[in-house]
């Protein structure tokens, strides 16, 4: 689906919005998974009616991780490893297809829909991924440093929109 080659260091930059994901606030519970929905809103305070308690509670809604992306790639190879991951499952918003995990840079702009978010850091594995059925307390350790620089990107909103399933996602 790339539409750009890869040159070098220089890799696609144009893909599609694969899925989005986003999960409201529910108790004392984590957003892991988040479910599935064929559009969202996002906002300088991210996806709107998802809640990141995590985000919200511990770093103060810190706009640098308001949307997290995710390659749908990189889910298709920790599968081919052996974890069952689905979309929405390691807690993204926007899982992407075309682009390549290593072609997200800090600093880089995406239009996603009508929406435009800069990459502002990748994200950190934590403990809450224990909570899928398929990783637990016992597999816990292990799948941490699987996901170890393939966590997803975590992003800063700089324009608000719509954005839909199958919308484009490119590099401006």
């Amino acid at each position: 689906m790339s539409e750009t080659p890869s040159t070098g260091n220089v890799t696609a930059a144009r893909g599609r919005i694969r899925s989005l994901h986003r999960k409201p606030e529910t108790g004392e519970e984590h957003g892991l998974p988040k479910p599935t929905v064929p559009e969202v809103r996002i906002t300088v305070a991210g996806v709107e009616g998802d809640f990141n308690r995590y985000r919200h509670e511990e770093q103060r809604d810190e706009p640098n991780q308001a949307v997290l992306l995710m390659p749908m790639e990189t889910l298709h190879t920790l599968n081919l490893e052996g974890w069952p991951i689905r979309e929405g499952d390691i807690g993204e918003n926007v899982t992407t297809q075309g682009i390549p995990y290593d072609a997200f840079r800090v600093g880089d702009r995406f239009r996603l829909g009508d929406a435009e978010v800069e990459i502002a850091k990748p994200c950190t594995p934590c403990n809450n991924l224990e909570l899928l059925p398929y990783v637990g307390k016992e597999n816990g350790p292990r799948f941490l440093k699987t996901m170890l620089n393939r966590r997803g990107w975590y992003a800063r909103v700089t324009r608000e929109g719509r954005v839909r399933t199958g919308d484009l996602i490119e590099r401006v």
